[in-house]
């Protein structure tokens, strides 16, 4: 569930920088010359696009929000999973090395 919240926040970022890009700022944007301004009017498609920049932002908060939820709530079953295993697990004590041999010439 969790990659399909983030597979929709990627989309909609992508969707995000698109609207930005063709918003009509100081230097004409990417939709200076697009037939949207002659069927809503100039007003019009800019406050639709302002109205649709701030929906995707919107959305791309709830959405990386809710995949923390999801993502944290993983982080703490795999660190709770690690903890038991470990626990569970024994391990060999060491063994002693032997005393060193000693060298005769």
């Amino acid at each position: 569930m969790a990659h399909i919240i983030i597979v929709l926040a990627v989309i909609v970022a992508i969707l995000l920088v698109a609207v930005v890009l063709i918003q009509n700022s100081k230097g004409g944007g990417l939709a200076a010359g697009s037939s949207a301004n002659q069927v809503m009017g100039v007003k019009g498609t800019t406050e639709f696009l302002e109205k649709l920049t701030w929906g995707f932002a919107g959305v791309l908060v709830v959405l990386v929000v809710v995949s923390r939820m999801f993502y944290g709530q993983a982080t703490v079953e795999a660190d709770s999973q690690l903890k038991e295993k470990a626990a569970t697990t024994t391990t060999a004590a060491p063994v002693a090395p032997s005393a060193a041999p000693s060298k005769t010439l």
